[in-house]
């Protein structure tokens, strides 16, 4: 096993290219340990070179609807009538502080995606 840390896009390539090889390796094992090192290397440099943003607010909302298996009637009992939920599906009305948090707590949807502007 050598393991070096990646520091560039021909290291990253190496790393791929590793991982797949070594991919079914049993845990305990000589490459289930360097694949469980290489996995923590490459998601570091991805996360730092090729970061996600967060989701725009009312797109996760629909997302998670749709997950949920929910419909706008049903989001009407969790922040108010119909046609505020419309509204706010359609970016009319923001979200308020009062219903932030109870998205949060029945869509379980974090409060940081939901605060952000759109």
């Amino acid at each position: 096993m050598n393991i070096t840390p990646i520091r560039n896009e021909k290291d990253y390539q190496n790393a791929l290219n590793r991982l797949e090889l070594i991919f079914d390796a049993k845990k305990g094992t000589e490459q289930g340990d360097e694949l469980e090192i290489l996995s923590i290397l490459i998601d570091q440099y991805e996360n730092e070179n090729f970061p996600i943003g967060m989701p725009d607010p009312i797109e996760a909302i629909k997302f998670r609807m749709e997950q949920m298996g929910m419909k706008q009637k049903d989001l009407a009992t969790v922040i108010g009538f119909n046609s505020r939920v419309s509204e706010i599906l359609s970016k009319k009305r923001k979200l308020t502080l009062d219903m932030i948090r109870k998205l949060n707590t029945t869509l379980h949807i974090p409060t940081d995606v939901l605060v952000q502007d759109y």
